[in-house]
C-alpha cells in the first residue's frame, strides 16, 4: 500500500477501500495458506510457537533420542508389515536393528529405551503368513 490517506477521509474507510480494491485485483489469491482454515486459537499462548512451527516444517524431531528411536522402531514395524517383498522386510528391520543395537550399547540421554532388536525371522514368518 503506497498510496497516502487523503486529508478529510477517515482512516477506517481508507483502509477498507484499499483492502476491497486489492481483493478485487486478486492480490490476496496467491498468498500462502489461501483457502486454508486458520490455526486453532483456543490453545493457551506459547511464546515459542514460531520455533515449534519452524522445527515441524523442517522435519526436526523435538523428541528425546530414546523416544525418537522408539517411534522409528514403531514406524519400521508398520513399514515392514506393508512391505511388498521379503527382502524389503529384512532391509527395514535390519536398518532399525542396527540403530537399536547401538543405542543399547551406549544408551542415549533421556528416558530408558526399553527396546531390543527385532527378531527378523519371526517378523518375516508373520509377513509370509499375512500374505497367504
Amino acid at each position: 500500500m503506497t498510496e497516502r490517506k487523503p486529508p478529510g477521509v477517515s482512516f477506517e474507510s481508507f483502509v477498507d477501500k484499499q483492502i476491497r480494491e486489492a481483493a478485487e485485483r486478486g492480490d490476496f489469491a496467491a498468498l500462502p495458506g489461501f483457502g486454508k482454515p486458520l490455526a486453532d486459537d483456543s490453545a493457551p499462548y506459547d511464546e515459542m510457537w514460531w520455533v515449534k512451527g519452524k522445527l515441524h516444517a523442517e522435519g526436526v524431531s523435538v523428541l528425546p533420542p530414546a523416544l525418537a528411536l522408539r517411534k522409528e522402531a514403531e514406524d519400521a514395524l508398520e513399514e515392514a508389515a506393508a512391505a511388498p517383498t521379503e527382502a524389503r522386510v529384512r532391509a527395514v528391520l535390519d536398518a532399525v536393528n542396527e540403530k537399536i543395537s547401538a543405542a543399547v550399547r551406549r544408551p542415549p540421554p533421556g528416558p530408558p529405551l526399553n527396546l531390543r532388536p527385532f527378531d527378523v525371522e519371526e517378523h518375516v514368518r508373520a509377513w509370509r503368513a499375512a500374505r497367504s
